[in-house]
């Protein structure tokens, strides 16, 4: 089983209501073998919602409100449906302070890119979770 970031998927759940789809996660999620997670919407969070970057280890919203929390409770109960699920790998949206893989915004919130993980992300290599983004399926 694989977990896929659900925006992915064909879900219009991120921070602007809409979603990134991509066929083959689509055609995954149609088989059986791939498991659609927004941490997001699994905090409780609305869509849409103000965008937010990552500043200083946090989650920090545009207009400066920190909401490490909320999204770091998303990731939490996310982590615990691909381990229950024994999910070996997941597909996420890169770029994400949430489930960006390798890249993030820099916390700017002016398009630029920086290295590191979002906190699900971060958290599913943690556990032993193999990790990449959509541009597996771009660069195909």
């Amino acid at each position: 089983m694989i977990i896929v970031s659900a925006c992915l998927a064909g879900v219009e759940c991120r921070y602007n209501g809409s979603s990134a789809t991509i066929p083959k996660v689509v055609d995954l999620v149609i088989k059986g073998e791939a498991i659609p997670i927004c941490p997001e919407v699994l905090a409780g969070l609305p869509t849409p919602r103000p965008p937010v970057e990552q500043v200083s280890g946090k989650i920090v919203s545009e207009a400066g409100e920190d909401q490490t929390e909320d999204y770091i409770a998303g990731a939490k109960i996310g982590l615990e449906i691909a381990l229950l699920s024994h999910c070996k790998k997941a597909i996420l949206k890169s770029n994400s302070p949430t489930c960006g893989c390798g890249r993030i915004y820099d916390g700017t919130f002016s398009g630029k890119l920086v290295q590191g993980e979002g906190v699900f992300s971060k958290l599913l290599k943690e556990s032993g979770i193999e990790v990449s983004t959509e541009e597996i399926f771009i660069s195909a």
